[in-house]
């Protein structure tokens, strides 16, 4: 059975946590399915506000999902909240992310 299949029977049997949800969107990026990605992580950062990872993974999917404007907007959430929380290389990252859709919005 596939990572992916275990997570998901997890959250069927009700272990539903930002991590698992964190977890199983990471998943569905990586098999290319966007919006199940979008989905489990924005349920994650719902659950957890500062999961800085979880935010940079949902402007990651926003963005390969053909919606760069959103990813903008997910990535600034996503810098505030890791700042709240101390993470500065999260923040770092996404701001170099952000940086990088601004330019192509702003090519278009």
């Amino acid at each position: 059975m596939a990572l992916r299949d275990n997570l998901q029977l997890m959250l069927e049997r009700g272990q539903d946590s930002p991590l698992l949800r964190y977890s199983l969107g990471l998943e569905c990026l990586k098999a290319g399915d966007l919006l199940a990605a979008i989905d489990h992580l924005r349920q994650a950062v719902e659950r957890n506000p500062g999961y800085s990872a979880a935010w940079k993974a949902l402007g990651e999917a926003h963005a390969g999902a053909g919606s760069p404007e959103r990813a903008a907007e997910i990535y600034e959430l996503g810098i505030a909240a890791a700042r709240k929380s101390g993470d500065i290389q999260a923040a770092k990252e996404m701001s170099v992310f952000l940086k990088r859709l601004r330019r192509q919005i702003a090519a278009r």
